[in-house]
């Protein structure tokens, strides 16, 4: 029986893998947090325009994000390390317009499917960053203190 996904898009059969029949809000723990690619570029520091709610992306990356592997160094307790890290859930997908356009739970929300780098499609957690979709060797600490207006990029969308 076909379903219908958080966009309201029909979804694939049941023999199909998990992400194409089921709705981000349908989705187990270890599914949706399996659907996370590595990518690294949601913890990366973000400006907004007050004036425009225009958001401008650097190239720093937050302090509990881990270079090498681009995964939160303490994803359990991130929240509480960093009052700001916004806690993704399927209820704030819709908000978060400044998600990646790579971004997995983006894609899902919107009806399309992940792209072949993605380690689900892949089966290898390296294909991320062997296409160039990774922030790995593309971003400085936070801590290093750079002025995040000196450090705007265009590259995460």
């Amino acid at each position: 029986m076909d379903k219908k996904n958080s966009a309201g898009n029909e979804t694939a059969e049941e023999g199909s893998p998990f992400w194409k029949r089921k709705r981000l809000d349908q989705m187990s723990r270890p599914e949706w947090e399996s659907l996370c690619d590595g990518c690294g570029r949601c913890c990366l520091l973000k400006l907004e325009d007050a004036d425009t709610g225009d958001i401008d992306y650097t190239d720093i990356a937050c302090r509990l994000l881990d270079l090498g592997s681009c995964k939160c160094g303490d994803y359990k307790n991130r929240k509480r390390r960093v009052p700001d890290c916004v806690v993704l859930t399927a209820a704030k997908i819709n908000d978060l317009h400044w998600m990646p356009s790579t971004c997995a739970y983006r894609l899902i929300h919107e009806g399309k499917d992940l792209a072949w780098w993605h380690p689900l499609v892949s089966g290898d957690p390296d294909t991320v960053h062997q296409a160039g979709i990774s922030v790995r060797n593309r971003v400085v600490p936070e801590e290093r203190g750079d002025d995040p207006e000196d450090r705007i990029v265009t590259w995460p969308v």
